[in-house]
């Protein structure tokens, strides 16, 4: 709610800045950071949350009491979402959309499209062709198509967990798991998929249907409804399916609703050359001969097997019996995976159990920073991380970076703290903003002092290609750095990177040994599980971070994981899987073993 209210009260102020808008997200950090369960308090209780105001307090249990916050109604009514997604776009700030709606009739992306077609934005005040033309190109970077948009990663999680943790709180649920494109840890969804397990399966969803509230989100209408079956549609215009089972199924559950569809379609034929039946709820023997050698189409949905199904009750149950090695879910997109399982070359990916360190770390010494050096320390060690490397910004980055004597005291404070911590060794870093032409914050002597960097690029977005790729080359070279972070910078759905040739960068990396970071903030995930594929096979080291700015961040490096898997990531080449001593080793040597002889 809080999300969607500081959007549209930043479209109707025409600021980001504005009071309202700064109150709403401090509020919002406020609750989500608020260690017990604030939804019984009453708005005098609420307000005693530090953050919290009496006006927001009084929307938040107006939202747990009614369902739904008349403010907020007031405002979709004014700013529909086909028009609040046009704020997305880079270059249409606030006031420019309005400008845009009220001098051209823009109420969505087709009327945006055809406005930039007919030549109209350049014509309003403060706009241009060249800005125009800009914004027809991210449009077109950020693969907008109109009404049916896939929605972000980022803004599918959190609602799809909403709804999993509500369902887990019903009656006779044994296990909930979301499934679809966000358990395979796609960047974007068309939907969201969640399947339940349950002793008594038709006692779950109807319940739901009198009231949707139990959900756990808000929902604008319900699709359809029935015993097993339910399909919303929330406030923001997600739609979620859920589909209930008896937990001797939930396994093969899981895996059709999982996919993708092109996985399923593979198991289904190796299921039909070896004379078995795969569906929805298990693997049986079939009872009619099936063609081998061609792809099946999606079968409809059949009724519950009986004793006679092979496997059921989990997805590693099914895939032994269809003589294959485990697939994790992010990698069943039909490229290959079925094959390796098949054959023993499936490689041992990431895990997130694997992971001992964290390389891109920020404190309140960042401008953008949120959490303290001590908060964030000792988050960190309840993490049970071995190491970790505290990588304020460097003083290039305008408001966020800090001077030298910043960085100087705040390396002190660094040493300070170890003692306190015996079992983890804190490394005093810095995150180096990359600038146009590859150039580094400091000199290369105080850069140097650093015990771990991670580069990366904050600015500049429009140069073109072939400048792009050489700034972030001259950057790899540089002795001082041991990481590259958010390789292209890009926000899902909100702003595009910058394009680079990455078989340069790749073969850069790789020549200076330089890590490459999967940034694990789902706003982010960069580089993206396609660009680690092709690092992986050139043999790119990678390193997995969270990117924390506050306490509350570090399950980031969940989904950085996963995209690590989706990239068919082994474990090996991920630098903060190593023991420590071999990390260390690594950060003391690579910087002078590799480049002393290979910096042209």
């Amino acid at each position: 709610m809080l999300d969607e209210l500081i959007q549209l009260t930043i479209l109707d102020e025409e600021s980001p800045q504005s009071f309202k808008v700064r109150a709403y997200e401090k509020a919002k950090a406020a609750l989500e950071n608020h260690p017990e369960d604030f939804t019984s308090l009453s708005v005098s209780q609420l307000t005693k949350i530090p953050g919290v105001g009496k006006a927001t307090a009084t929307k938040v249990r107006e939202l747990l009491d009614a369902g739904s916050v008349a403010k907020l109604e007031t405002l979709r009514a004014q700013y529909p979402p086909e028009f609040a997604r046009l704020s997305r776009i880079p270059g249409l700030g606030p006031k420019t959309l309005k400008l845009v709606r009220g001098q051209l009739g823009v109420e969505d992306l087709d009327g945006l499209k055809a406005a930039i077609d007919a030549q109209q934005l350049r014509t309003l005040p403060r706009m241009g062709a060249t800005s125009e033309a800009k914004i027809g190109r991210a449009i077109e970077r950020l693969g907008l198509t109109g009404k049916h948009d896939r929605a972000p990663a980022a803004d599918a999680f959190p609602v799809a967990e909403q709804v999993a943790a509500a369902l887990r709180a019903l009656p006779s649920v044994t296990d909930v798991l979301v499934c679809g494109s966000l358990r395979r840890m796609a960047e974007t969804v068309g939907d969201v998929d969640i399947t339940v397990a349950a002793t008594e399966p038709t006692k779950v969803l109807p319940t739901i249907g009198e009231q949707p509230s139990k959900l756990g989100v808000e929902v604008r209408e319900v699709l359809a409804a029935g015993d097993t079956k339910m399909s919303v549609l929330t406030a923001g215009g997600l739609q979620i399916d859920i589909r209930v089972v008896d937990p001797s199924h939930f396994g093969a559950t899981t895996l059709y609703f999982t996919g993708s569809k092109a996985h399923n379609v593979a198991l289904r034929q190796r299921a039909i050359d070896r004379g078995l039946l795969l569906n929805e709820y298990g693997l049986s023997p079939a009872s009619d001969p099936q063609p081998t050698g061609v792809p099946q189409p999606e079968q409809p949905t059949q009724t519950p097997p009986t004793s006679s199904a092979l496997a059921a009750s989990t997805e590693a149950e099914i895939y032994a019996a269809l003589d294959l090695a485990y697939i994790p879910a992010p990698m069943r997109e039909a490229t290959g995976e079925v094959e390796a399982a098949a054959d023993g070359t499936l490689p041992t990916v990431v895990q997130r159990r694997d992971i001992r360190g964290d390389l891109h770390y920020h404190t309140d010494r960042s401008g953008d920073g949120r959490s303290s050096l001590a908060d964030m320390v000792a988050e960190a060690a309840s993490h049970q991380l071995e190491y970790l490397a505290i990588t304020d910004h460097g003083e290039d980055l305008a408001i966020n970076g800090s001077n030298r004597l910043e960085m100087l005291a705040h390396r002190d404070a660094i040493r300070q703290l170890q003692p306190q911590y015996p079992a983890m060794t804190l490394l005093y870093g810095c995150e180096l903003n990359i600038g146009p032409e590859g150039g580094l914050d400091y000199d290369a002597e105080f850069r140097a002092s650093f015990d771990y960097t991670v580069a990366s690029v904050h600015s500049h977005f429009d140069l073109p290609v072939r400048a792009q790729t050489a700034r972030m080359v001259a950057a790899i070279a540089d002795p001082t750095v041991d990481s590259i972070g958010h390789l292209t910078g890009r926000y899902i759905g909100r702003r595009p990177g910058i394009e680079i040739d990455i078989d340069i960068v790749l073969e850069a990396l790789y020549r200076f040994d330089v890590a490459l970071e999967i940034n694990g903030s789902l706003h982010r995930l960069d580089a993206g599980a396609d660009v680690v594929r092709r690092a992986v096979r050139r043999g790119v080291k990678l390193v997995i971070n969270t990117d924390s700015h506050h306490t509350s961040e570090l399950g980031r490096m969940e989904y950085g994981v996963l995209t690590a898997q989706r990239g068919w990531a082994p474990r090996d080449l991920v630098i903060n899987t190593w023991p420590r001593d071999r990390f260390l080793r690594w950060v003391n040597t690579h910087r002078t073993a590799t480049k002393e002889h290979l910096t042209p």
